[in-house]
């Protein structure tokens, strides 16, 4: 029989802080009614702390995950990241999570993609599943966005939060799991959204620093454009390549980057509100963890055989969309976050 790989659990940890609209007011420019109006966002997490990287949100994030699906570290086979404000340069976010968690027979490894990354590590997990090499993988959603965003520069601060989210997956024979997925990337709108220093091609210098050329750099008004068109076009297709309607579809399940993009990308499917996981206002833009995010803050509504599109886009540009039957009924084991 075929073989598909279905997540079979969720884990999640969001931090402590929360940095709210009211709070930004006083560092810039900047009202709740703004933001709220422009983002839907009225508050995030951040990661306090010295020391304190995208490793320790995924390793909290990991072990409820194990716990909740009685699954002993050991028995892990791989563990992808999906991350863009990894540690360190290397070694990968993957390796630290893994050591972290006592997983001491996996291998893992880091997915870059901006905020589709989770959907493209989701995807490559996938494959081990599907070809019988593994049994069981973890993917991990994960930043810490608050590194690398400027807290001078109003358009983007009211923006991102912190926050890790993680997802097993296990063999299925009963057509439960991934089941369909389109992924796109496009270098050309790497202009538009990226971190000019820090890289091989501008290594941090003290005049980078000075330039403050460490931070999140877009172009507001043409991310919007792309990723409304993009994202929304992506899980339109993704639906009607499998016949699904409006009615069959569960939940829309979106990278949470800006209220009036999930709302474009709920009316191209068709979909009503009732039916679209939305918590940015909670949390914010947290790129890599957003949509599992949206897994364990739904959890308790999500039932077995539930049709689902996840859809994402990233810097990049990278965007996506899945098509996932739920495996599981999550009111039994759901903790929330």
């Amino acid at each position: 029989m075929k073989v598909t790989a279905a997540i079979t659990g969720v884990g999640a940890y969001a931090p402590d802080y929360v940095l709210t609209n009211q709070e930004l007011e006083t560092l810039v420019d900047t009202t709740d009614e703004w933001i709220t109006t422009r983002t839907g966002i009225k508050e995030r997490r951040i990661l306090k702390g010295e020391d304190q990287g995208t490793s320790v949100m995924g390793i909290k994030a990991v072990e409820q995950l194990l716990a909740k699906t009685n699954t002993r570290a050991e028995e892990i086979d791989l563990l992808i990241c999906a991350t863009t404000t990894p540690d360190m340069v290397f070694p990968a976010t993957a390796n630290l999570i893994t050591a972290g968690i006592g997983a001491t027979k996996a291998f893992g490894f880091d997915m870059q993609a901006a905020c589709s990354g989770f959907l493209f590590a989701l995807t490559t997990g996938a494959q081990f599943i599907q070809t019988g090499s593994y049994k069981k993988v973890v993917v991990v959603g994960a930043d810490k966005m608050s590194a690398i965003v400027d807290y001078t520069d109003r358009a983007n601060c009211i923006i991102f939060g912190d926050g890790a989210a993680a997802v097993l997956l296990e063999p299925n024979t009963e057509g439960y799991g991934l089941l369909d997925q389109q992924l796109h990337s496009d270098g050309n709108g790497a202009r538009y959204l990226h971190q000019k220093a820090g890289g091989s091609r501008r290594p941090p210098t003290a005049e980078t620093v000075a330039n403050r050329e460490h931070y999140i750099y877009q172009e507001g008004s043409t991310v919007f454009k792309f990723a409304v068109t993009n994202m929304a076009d992506t899980a339109a297709l993704v639906a009607e390549r499998n016949h699904l309607t409006a009615d069959d579809i569960a939940w829309l399940v979106p990278h949470q980057a800006n209220k009036r993009i999930i709302d474009a990308t709920a009316n191209r499917v068709g979909i009503g509100p009732e039916k679209v996981m939305l918590n940015i206002h909670r949390f914010g833009n947290t790129t890599n963890g957003t949509i599992p995010l949206c897994l364990a803050d739904y959890e308790s509504k999500l039932k077995k055989g539930d049709d689902l599109i996840f859809a994402a886009f990233g810097g990049g540009f990278t965007w996506g969309a899945l098509y996932v039957k739920w495996a599981y009924d999550g009111a039994a084991v759901a903790t929330g976050i």
